[in-house]
């Protein structure tokens, strides 16, 4: 199969593309022995992918009982399922746990560790630290209660440093790690101190994964969108400018001289909304038009507008409808979660194999 034969709009992974990126974390990695890579899955949400990313069945990350399940029963058993957890999901994660799995819950709440403390099943939990992103977790100093609460099925504390996406250069992101570090491992001493046991003091993001210059008192290390790159994390400096693994493949859909655009059916559904004006040096609207290659061939033409299935690319040249080109997202997991398999070539037209992917919760 050949890229030219497929319908449109399609998701097209780079294998090549891809092993560079895990090659990179896993330099990144080494640097600091000891330290194991929990690679995080949100974005791929592939069992292919998961054999080169956490290779022999190694400890996975995942955001949804869907992919907690469908990685589980693909023989990835050692899981954290790093969203906040509802009592309601405890006997989802408890049967899988019954099956031979070690799926990992957080949580950032003393009710929610009590429901975990009191369920009947198989169930360890981390206590969700907050060390500057601003959403879920606590404190460092405020683990404790919940900690308590949990009791034996205390597995350990938990952190990710969304703010790291912030920074703009790499003393920047090194910065955020080092606070990251320091508040997780501060959470985690205060309650060793306190008589608690903890196996797992996880940490992560990609910018940081890659930049920390220590990682001392850290077990683990969580990262994903590392593995695809998009728009966004090449500016952030994440990966090389041109080692964007996933692109979206498009077709020519309509032509509109008058304003220099091209019409394709890569819309709002299949590129997302999301766009980084506010957090990244450079604009490129819902994403980079680039030739059918791969490549930077068109003059830089971006998403400039999204509807349900037309995006508007601007400036463009004028190209006959039914031309297929590709497209890089800014957020390649929502782009990614908007299609059921990748298309998966590499460094060629030539498509080589069609994985699969789990959506939905």
């Amino acid at each position: 199969m050949n890229l030219d034969e497929l319908t449109t709009p399609a998701l097209v992974l780079d294998l090549g593309v891809l092993k560079r990126n895990l090659a990179m974390m896993e330099r990144a990695i080494a640097r600091h022995p000891g330290v194991v890579l929990r690679p995080h899955l949100k974005t791929a949400k592939s069992r292919d992918v998961a054999m080169l990313a956490a290779p022999n069945f190694g400890p996975v990350t995942v955001s949804t009982l869907a992919e907690a399940r469908y990685f589980a029963e693909g023989g990835w058993r050692d899981q954290i399922y790093a969203v906040g957890i509802t009592p309601q999901k405890l006997d989802a994660v408890a049967a899988l746990n019954a099956q031979g799995a070690d799926v990992k819950v957080i949580t950032d709440d003393v009710e929610a560790a009590a429901a975990i403390a009191a369920h009947p099943g198989k169930i360890r939990a981390l206590v969700e630290v907050d060390v500057g992103e601003g959403r879920g977790g606590v404190p460092p100093d405020e683990a404790r209660a919940i900690a308590a609460a949990l009791g034996a099925k205390l597995a350990g504390v938990f952190t990710h440093a969304g703010h790291s996406y912030g920074g703009r250069s790499i003393p920047e992101m090194a910065a955020i790690a080092e606070l990251e570090r320091a508040g997780v491992v501060r959470a985690a001493d205060a309650l060793r101190e306190a008589g608690f046991k903890l196996e797992i003091v996880s940490l992560g993001s990609s910018p940081t994964a890659l930049h920390a210059e220590k990682l001392d008192g850290i077990t683990e290390i969580r990262a994903g969108v590392y593995m695809f790159g998009d728009l966004f994390q090449a500016q952030l400096g994440t990966h090389p400018e041109g080692d964007i693994a996933v692109t979206v493949l498009a077709s020519v859909i309509g032509r509109k001289p008058a304003r220099g655009a091209l019409l394709l059916d890569s819309g709002a559904l299949a590129m997302s909304k999301d766009r980084s004006t506010e957090k990244a040096p450079r604009d490129y609207g819902f994403g980079l038009v680039l030739d059918m290659d791969g490549g930077n061939t068109l003059g830089e033409p971006i998403l400039t507008r999204v509807h349900q299935e037309h995006g508007e690319a601007t400036p463009a040249p004028m190209l006959p409808i039914g031309t297929k080109l590709r497209v890089a997202p800014n957020h390649t997991c929502l782009t990614a979660a908007a299609f059921d398999r990748y298309h998966v070539v590499d460094g060629s037209r030539e498509v080589i194999a069609v994985w699969d992917r789990v959506n939905g919760w």
